[in-house]
């Protein structure tokens, strides 16, 4: 009996969503509707490692860019610095060392990861993801989870906490995580197929009869179970049917996608990475084949050098600076290239127009990270940005000040509350935060 279920799910892992043609809903036909019509995206960009506070504070709180922010120069209109909102659930509360492992694992869940480096991991279902039940069949994909790291699911990696912790920012369930995509081509086959009408259509093909075979095969076995395998088998046959939906949806998504659009993999620079996974989402927003998405632009943690902006020595072993001004200098590189590429990306939404108004009109975006700074591993007031104006329900071009204790997930509860995702409670949550309306 073992045996077989285990063939069962098995078959169920080769199940992959397939990679079939989107329809790309054009600009034009939105405004047909007017902009009111538009629906709202919401996304997350993750950075690492925390960041030089004397550079990425605002110094008279009026709203001034700071030295990291000026590349936001041309947006200051259109984003708000965060401050004050914490993540009570990234600190030790008696589990010892092991912050940045938490910073990752608590940053979109508000949630206590259990600390294991095992298969019995533990953290909470992402904010992301509890839209993505709600609102995702709306869409092509429920979401896009996009990384430049290569995923990982088990292995020992910060202080005894399993790398799923630190390398997986959206999270299905407690115990299991949505791995992100790092390549920019497979990203785009995802969302719009390989290009390929013919082979698309007989990967459909295909896997239509796979799922047959395995429903039919299921259901007949379902018959000779005892309750508690019953109720396993039911979960899987969920799982099994969900896959089944999405297929047909993908089925009301046909169209051809020019293929120089198509990125040819990873690049080598770095900046040129962050920029075509970045470009990935703003076309998954533009065509609507998802309006939620995370972007993982390095696990906390990481060791990743910088030439490109001449910073050589590891990020990670930079954020321990104690009180270095040198070290401290190029941590504040560190953090004002990463400004600049998301600088890129919010000019790529505004100018991308949609109905009266563009993308950015029509997006939320939390861009920041789990740990403030990165010799004191603190998770309180938070390095923070929103961007983006939520269909006119934003009030942006100023620093936003919460209360001393706030939850972040209190922000996110309003951020769901605005997609039309009820949602009593996100993690630590106890309220909303309604300062940014």
């Amino acid at each position: 009996m073992i045996q077989r279920r285990n063939i069962l799910k098995g078959i169920a892992a080769t199940l992959a969503l397939p990679s079939l043609s989107s329809s790309v809903r054009a600009a034009t036909a939105t405004a047909k509707a007017g902009a009111a019509a538009a629906p709202l995206r919401m996304a997350y960009v993750y950075i690492p490692n925390g960041v030089n506070l004397d550079l990425w504070q605002p110094k008279d709180g009026a709203g001034n860019l700071s030295e990291t922010l000026q590349p936001l120069a041309g947006l200051k209109d259109h984003f708000s610095v965060m401050r004050g909102l914490d993540h009570e659930k990234a600190e030790a509360n008696g589990d010892g060392a092991g912050d940045h492992a938490r910073a990752n694992a608590t940053f979109l869940t508000g949630c206590q990861a259990r600390k294991t480096a095992g298969a019995d991991i533990r953290v909470g279902a992402s904010v992301d993801q509890i839209a993505a039940r709600q609102i995702g069949h709306l869409t092509r994909l429920p979401s896009l989870e996009l990384s430049t790291d290569p995923p990982r699911r088990s292995g020992h990696c910060d202080s005894g906490y399993s790398c799923a912790y630190q390398f997986n920012l959206s999270w299905r369930g407690e115990s299991t995580p949505a791995p992100a995509e790092r390549d920019p081509r497979l990203v785009f086959e995802k969302l719009f197929g390989s290009g390929n009408s013919e082979q698309d259509a007989r990967r459909r093909v295909y896997q239509k009869s796979i799922l047959d075979f395995v429903l039919e095969d299921a259901n007949r076995f379902n018959q000779r179970l005892d309750h508690a395998d019953k109720a396993k088998m039911d979960e899987y046959l969920t799982a099994v049917r969900d896959v089944e939906r999405r297929i047909e949806q993908a089925e009301k998504f046909r169209t051809e996608i020019p293929e120089d659009l198509k990125p040819n993999g990873v690049p080598d620079s770095y900046r040129d990475h962050i920029r075509l996974m970045y470009e990935m989402m703003a076309l998954a927003f533009q065509t609507d084949s998802t309006r939620i998405a995370t972007f993982l632009l390095a696990h906390d943690g990481s060791n990743r050098t910088f030439p490109e902006i001449g910073v050589t020595s590891a990020h990670h072993e930079l954020s321990h600076h104690r009180g270095n001004q040198e070290i401290l200098a190029n941590i504040g590189k560190i953090d004002r290239f990463y400004v600049e590429q998301f600088a890129w990306f919010l000019e790529k939404l505004r100018n991308t127009k949609e109905g009266e108004g563009n993308l950015l009109d029509h997006s939320m975006i939390v861009y920041g990270g789990g740990i403030g700074d990165g010799n004191l591993h603190n998770h309180n007031d938070l390095p923070l940005l929103l961007a983006g104006h939520g269909g006119g329900s934003l009030k942006q071009g100023r620093v936003i000040r919460a209360q001393e204790g706030t939850p972040m997930t209190n922000l996110y509860l309003s951020l769901l509350d605005r997609m039309n995702v009820k949602a009593e409670r996100i993690g630590d949550s106890n309220g909303k935060f309604e300062a940014i309306s």
